[in-house]
């Protein structure tokens, strides 16, 4: 019996070793504040943003302007369709073009260019009309691979692929796709509500339902997973997710009608979104629109971003602590210490200070 004793015990101290051996570690010093340089002032309403290079960065709004920045100096064009101004709530990229996607109905989804003078002229690669039509937002695997998605149409989520690097786009039918629940949508509030990773890409949804539609294959097939998130009300559920990699990720909406409730809006991963834990209590956030993972971060730091500011995890999203009361829409990292956001009617770029 006492070498059986002896056995387990050597048994649980190796295991707790390979443990702390297994625990990611952080690779940079704790961020302590951070600096807001403001790039661009605007009346525009700003929720689409996409880094191009060290230099350059891409936005839409909600009035048909698109834009690039490099420093402070903006070049614009304005889109709009039968002299109706779009609002472009999506952008995403790939190694050759930009595309934007706007919200509402006709959606148009075009494909363009900076070439470091002008934005080139758009072309247009998909239209899709219906008085249910609304596009939250769109994210490439790779190259050739790139999905939108967007709210349902015909009793499940409009998808739309493309395998060619963006030339053309086609509607995923509603028989390959997860049925919706009655009342269950997607908000377009900072074009995150689509993730990619791999081969994978995961959906979050909100409204009377906050589920997670995920694919393995890049859209062949789908999963449904619920999630803990806060879901009932038209303002309620999934606005944002990211992942590091396939099996940490993070959920962040809440209840924009009720800002400051922290106890159901935020849910982190560790085995690829099959199962979600919720982070509550203390001094967690309440409602934000975008959660995005610092690069090379081990999946340890995330900030998370709203109306309400942005706010800090160096934990892997177990405690948080508020950067700024500034309010944001959207970010994206350029690396550990850079990193661009917007909100109502600005770009800014973000210094990380550790």
């Amino acid at each position: 019996m006492q070498i059986i004793k002896s056995f387990i015990g050597a048994l649980t101290v190796f295991c707790a070793i390979c443990a702390c051996q297994n625990k990611p570690e952080n690779t940079f010093s704790k961020v302590q504040s951070i600096k807001i340089d403001t790039l661009y002032k605007d009346t525009i309403s700003i929720r689409a943003l996409e880094i191009w290079n060290d230099s350059t960065v891409w936005f839409g709004s909600d009035q048909g302007i698109i834009g690039t920045l490099i420093g402070h100096t903006p070049k614009v064009a304005t889109i709009s369709y039968n002299d109706t101004l779009l609002a472009i709530r999506s952008i995403a990229k790939n190694k050759s073009a930009v595309f934007l996607l706007n919200a509402g109905t006709p959606a148009k989804l075009y494909k363009s260019y900076f070439d470091g003078q002008e934005i080139a002229l758009l072309k247009d690669v998909y239209t899709e009309t219906g008085d249910a039509v609304f596009y939250d937002a769109m994210s490439f695997w790779d190259d050739m691979n790139g999905i939108a998605i967007g709210d349902p149409t015909a009793g499940c989520m409009s998808v739309i692929l493309t395998t060619n690097g963006g030339l053309s786009w086609h509607k995923i039918p509603c028989n390959k796709l997860p049925k919706t629940l009655s009342g269950e949508a997607a908000f377009a509030a900072s074009n995150t509500n689509v993730a990619t990773y791999g081969s994978h890409a995961w959906i979050g949804t909100g409204g009377k339902a906050a589920r997670i539609m995920h694919t393995a294959d890049r859209g062949k097939t789908w999963e449904v997973i619920e999630t803990p998130i806060v879901s009932g009300g038209a303002m309620t559920g999934i606005y944002s997710l990211d992942f590091y990699d396939e099996k940490r990720g993070v959920i962040f909406g809440g209840d924009w009608n009720n800002k400051t409730d922290n106890t159901s809006n935020k849910a982190i991963t560790q085995d690829g979104g099959k199962n979600w834990q919720l982070v509550t209590g203390g001094s967690n956030p309440g409602y934000r629109s975008c959660v995005q993972f610092v690069p090379g971060s081990n999946g340890l730091e995330i900030m998370a971003i709203g109306t309400e500011g942005i706010d800090y995890s160096y934990d892997g999203g177990y405690t948080w602590e508020k950067l700024t009361p500034k309010g944001f829409y959207t970010v994206r990292f350029l690396n550990n210490q850079i990193a661009y956001g917007a909100g109502k009617g600005f770009v800014g770029k973000i210094k990380l200070e550790r």
